[in-house]
């Protein structure tokens, strides 16, 4: 038999009873969740994104002419500034599917199939709490038909959601995205 200060066995009760507690917060979150394969609600994600890491695909597009293309972003985690197009991996989503998806959604495109995976980066955003932490596959991928020339970017300052190719890293990337400076 063990012994047990009663400290001790009071703190196993109350482990039993966070169980309890957390079981049932963890039921109302779920509740909350239609269907995590396409997605989760804002709340929920964040929060998830504050105790795991998160996976993503980056897509290096290249032409002909040996430029990368790149999308404007602007938004309170990243700030403002051209990226690698990019996607997080839904629940049991094949790493295939959200490759695609990014070109479909970001550039209204297709790939040619079978993109190469580059290089795998972990990223941790210090000072950060939501969004602080991911681990990235970059793929070198080639289109199969134009990006949306209605979203293209010629000059002058971008809107979310432009894209221009370039032949260099432009000074103004995202900072988390100059790790692949040396693809560009």
């Amino acid at each position: 038999m063990v012994n047990t200060s009663p400290a001790e066995s009071e703190n196993c009760k109350r482990r039993v009873c966070d169980r309890e507690s957390l079981r049932s917060h963890l039921d109302a979150l779920e509740s909350c969740i239609d269907n995590p394969a396409i997605g989760l609600p804002e709340e929920i994600f964040l929060f998830a994104s504050s105790i795991v890491p998160l996976v993503n695909v980056d897509l290096l597009i290249r032409d002909d002419d040996g430029r990368t293309l790149l999308t404007w972003r602007e938004d309170r985690f990243s700030g403002a500034g051209w990226h690698i197009p990019g996607g997080i991996i839904r629940y049991k989503e094949k790493i295939a599917d959200r490759v695609a998806k990014v070109a479909l959604t970001e550039l209204s495109t297709v790939l040619m199939p079978d993109p190469v995976l580059l290089a795998v980066n972990e990223f941790h955003i210090p000072g950060r709490r939501e969004r602080a932490h991911f681990i990235s596959f970059l793929y070198e991928c080639r289109l199969d038909g134009c990006p949306n020339p209605q979203m293209a970017s010629f000059s002058g300052v971008p809107v979310p959601g432009q894209w221009r190719w370039f032949s260099s890293a432009p000074a103004d990337i995202l900072s988390c995205h100059r790790v692949y400076e040396v693809y560009l």
